[in-house]
């Protein structure tokens, strides 16, 4: 049975400052509402895949069926964008996010926390030029009214929930970079799914 904890009972950040701690804990919990979110728009795109090869069964049978769902095509690539964006930050909180550990594993601890911090800095920026980008593009759409050609979908919108999404993971390096500084857990692992049994 897969469970995930929606709050966390203790925080990991109560040796921060009171300030800092506020912040680390706001994100944290951005962070498993980002999974949820994530968790929901993968299960929309199962169930809109699911109702698109039943009506293709039933328009075979059934001549009143049409042979497929008009949008099912182009709103399954924006929840599929949606649930990799929105499963990012509480993937990266959990450390689940391939990572190259070979030289943290050979140098001592000091030197790991501060090839912590300049990561964690680094992913900040470029995530932060990332969202930033992506929110131009969003409010370009927006400003000139692009809609998609198959079903006249307010372009931006989608792209909207997509920066959301980059903007969570922006954030999430954010007070990754603030941890690994004060010397706090980087991962939370009771943020992970318990395993099926």
């Amino acid at each position: 049975m897969v469970s995930i904890s929606p709050e966390a009972p203790q925080s990991l950040n109560a040796a921060a400052p009171a300030p800092l701690r506020i912040l680390l804990d706001g994100i944290d919990r951005l962070g498993r509402l980002d999974g949820w979110i994530g968790g929901g728009c993968l299960l929309m795109l199962t169930l809109l895949m699911l109702c698109e090869v039943a009506t293709r069964f039933l328009s075979n049978f059934l001549p009143f069926f049409p042979p497929s769902i008009s949008i099912a095509w182009e709103y399954s690539s924006y929840l599929m964008a949606a649930s990799f964006t929105f499963g990012a930050a509480m993937t990266l909180r959990v450390g689940g996010h391939i990572r190259v550990v070979l030289l943290l594993k050979n140098v001592p601890a000091p030197v790991q926390r501060a090839l912590e911090i300049l990561s964690a800095a680094a992913g900040f920026a470029f995530m932060a030029f990332l969202t930033s980008a992506m929110a131009k593009f969003a409010w370009g759409a927006f400003v000139r009214g692009q809609v998609s050609t198959s079903s006249d979908t307010p372009l931006w919108f989608p792209e909207a929930v997509v920066t959301f999404g980059m903007l969570l993971l922006t954030l999430q390096f954010l007070a990754r970079a603030i941890q690994a500084a004060l010397g706090l857990p980087l991962e939370d692992h009771r943020m992970k799914a318990s395993p099926v049994e």
